[in-house]
């Protein structure tokens, strides 16, 4: 029998919450900042988060042949069971390649506490659509499973919706992140595990930073058995939610207002919207095939003072030029979309 999440954060999970995918704190020398590494958990922490993902995208997946998982895994642990004591919150692992190493990551996350692994791309060889259902299926032995749809542009590829609908029919799987940046193929995938006959067990969380807004607001339409349903898509694990999360907690809050029928939220995230994806673009580096997207990140987080450089283990992953101007243009457009106060009041604190 697949292991079960705890039930409070089952309950979490299924009502939707903040997850930011974790960024990897380096210092100039790209080794580990063990205290800024921290200082990032407490923050997401303090900021109101459901939950972390670690070990993913933007943890950059070369954190496995630097020999970093396991430390970077652990701190995040540690740090969570003090910054987040008094309340449920979700420890997400990322776990890639073929079904062993996988596997193997599963095991790793599990015997540190995690909840679930988020599975990535198979990194270390190509594996078609049954391959990968039978990689979810052993990894589902170890660990509960969040699918994940990759967009090709960072190393994803396409997955059908016969997938999608095999995949939520696995027990072991909880959640979905859809991050295909492609709306067509987002509605494909929410469809598939729509029409799984334990699609409702699976909760669908957006991954796609383009269109964050939308995809909370818009429920989408499926038929099921001969009649229509309606899947929402109820948090997000993202990228975009490692900075400014604070915002991104309290715009999850307005979303769930206007889920309600509380028009004028609804036609304030609506125009809303706009501007979060323009502040998406200059963050992830859209205008440059979203090359400097884990060092855009870094950049915000560095000009916060949570970061004290955008140093990737990559030393060719970098800004791309005119790409810092463009994040600091979007900061002083937008500032109602930034944490820059919250995290000024408290920087000390996490950084002690």
């Amino acid at each position: 029998m697949a292991p079960a999440l705890p039930a409070p954060e089952a309950s979490l999970l299924a009502r939707g919450c903040v997850i930011p995918a974790h960024p990897l704190a380096l210092t100039v020398d790209r080794r580990l900042d063990e205290r800024r590494q921290r200082a990032l958990t407490r923050y997401y922490a303090a900021a109101g988060a459901g939950g972390v993902a670690i070990g993913v995208h933007t943890t950059q997946f070369a954190i496995r042949s630097a020999g970093l998982l396991q430390p970077v895994l652990e701190l995040a642990a540690e740090t969570v069971a003090e910054a987040a004591a008094d309340r449920p919150f979700l420890r997400i692992a990322g776990a890639v390649g073929d079904v062993q190493q996988a596997v193997r990551e599963a095991e790793l996350a599990a015997g540190l506490g995690y909840h679930a692994v988020l599975l990535g791309p198979a990194v270390s060889g190509e594996l078609d659509e049954q391959d990968l259902l039978l990689r979810a299926k052993a990894v589902g032995e170890v660990l509960p499973v969040f699918g994940f749809y990759l967009q090709q542009a960072v190393g994803g590829r396409y997955l059908s919706r016969a997938f999608w609908r095999d995949l939520a029919d696995l027990p072991c799987v909880v959640a979905a992140k859809i991050a295909p940046f492609d709306r067509y193929r987002t509605l494909e995938a929410v469809r598939g595990i729509a029409e799984a006959d334990r699609g409702s067990e699976v909760a669908l969380y957006t991954g796609n930073d383009d269109t964050i807004v939308t995809d909370l607001l818009a429920p989408v339409s499926a038929e099921v058995g001969g009649q229509m349903v309606q899947r929402r898509i109820v948090g997000g694990l993202l990228g975009q939610w490692a900075v400014w999360t604070r915002h991104a907690v309290r715009m999850l809050d307005r979303v769930r207002s206007a889920w309600d029928g509380d028009d004028a939220e609804l036609r304030a995230l609506l125009a809303e919207s706009s501007r979060v994806t323009e502040a998406n673009a200059a963050v992830f580096d859209a205008a440059n095939g979203f090359a400097g997207c884990i060092a855009g990140v870094h950049e915000v987080l560095r000009r916060q003072g949570l970061l004290e450089g955008t140093w990737c283990l990559d030393p060719h992953e970098r800004l791309s030029p005119g790409q810092a101007a463009e994040i600091a243009r979007v900061c002083a457009a937008y500032p109602e979309l930034t944490d820059d106060e919250f995290v000024a009041a408290h920087l000390d604190e996490w950084l002690r």
